[in-house]
């Protein structure tokens, strides 16, 4: 274990990406704590205000201040991410492993439905959904989670075909061990590497996948997230710029610790590949 952190932190950029990601999560927490005013109270003569000492991020065009909503908006943005890209995973994990372990005509089936949803646009069929269904949080954490397991399914059906013919399989199924024993026991935690590492690019993704969705008016209009707030601050960016640039300044940061964190657990699971560097 301890090899395999000092592997992860021989990479800086993927240090500095788990930080990032700390310290968001961190904020999301405290949010409450941190903020300094009620991130829905207006007032008239706070409007438009520029970053100060009282107001670090300024205030929106209705006296809001920025810095408090984006408080809360980092909460929002991070639990829509992780959700989805956890009931994603699982739902690849499941279709994946069934369709690698058992082959034949289940293999057939399953992977034409996952080529069915990999053809399609999927932040077109998102949009569609949530318009459908209502714009809420629960509604676009499901919309993004049902469209983005087909990654997840694939890679789980190519490392269980890799896995289901080595000795300890063989070992396992001789013992008089379950099809769900061998599948859950003993492969599924061998091909788990790639699976992680490719879950945690799904949570930038969602975020994003938010963040278009709540930018084109698509958002929980009764949740303060980050994409709501770019949204909301779009007819007023030439004057009140930072209303705008400081959600979008989040958004980047939290979808690039996601992606540097990716490639750290990447290095630790294909240590040859950071030898060869």
């Amino acid at each position: 274990m301890r090899e395999n952190w000092r592997l992860y932190f021989r990479n800086w950029l993927s240090t500095l990406g788990l930080f990032v990601l700390v310290v968001l999560v961190l904020v999301s927490i405290l949010g409450p704590i941190l903020a300094p005013f009620d991130p829905e109270s207006v007032g008239i003569d706070r409007r438009a205000l520029a970053p100060d000492t009282e107001h670090l991020m300024g205030t929106d065009e209705l006296g809001r201040d920025v810095f408090s909503r984006s408080v809360f908006g980092v909460r929002v943005s991070l639990m829509v991410g992780i959700v989805a890209a956890l009931i994603s995973t699982l739902l690849g994990i499941l279709i994946g492993s069934m369709a690698g372990y058992f082959g034949g005509l289940m293999d057939h089936a399953m992977m034409r439905i996952t080529e069915l949803f990999q053809v399609v646009p999927q932040f077109f069929l998102a949009v569609v959904l949530v318009a459908l269904f209502s714009a809420s949080v629960v509604n676009i954490i499901v919309a993004i989670a049902v469209l983005s397991w087909p990654a997840i399914a694939r890679l789980t059906r190519a490392e269980f075909l890799s896995l289901k013919s080595r000795q300890f399989v063989d070992a396992a199924r001789l013992s008089g061990a379950s099809d769900a024993t061998v599948i859950f026991r003993e492969i599924l935690p061998n091909a788990m590497g790639p699976i992680i590492v490719s879950s945690t690019l799904l949570v930038g993704r969602a975020m994003l996948t938010e963040a278009g969705l709540s930018f084109l008016g698509l958002g929980d209009p009764s949740r303060v997230s980050l994409g709501v707030m770019l949204y909301q601050s779009r007819p007023f960016i030439q004057f009140a710029w930072w209303a705008a640039m400081f959600p979008g300044l989040l958004i980047f940061l939290a979808v690039l610790s996601t992606n540097l964190i990716g490639d750290g657990l990447n290095d630790v699971i294909n240590p040859q590949v950071v030898e060869e560097r």
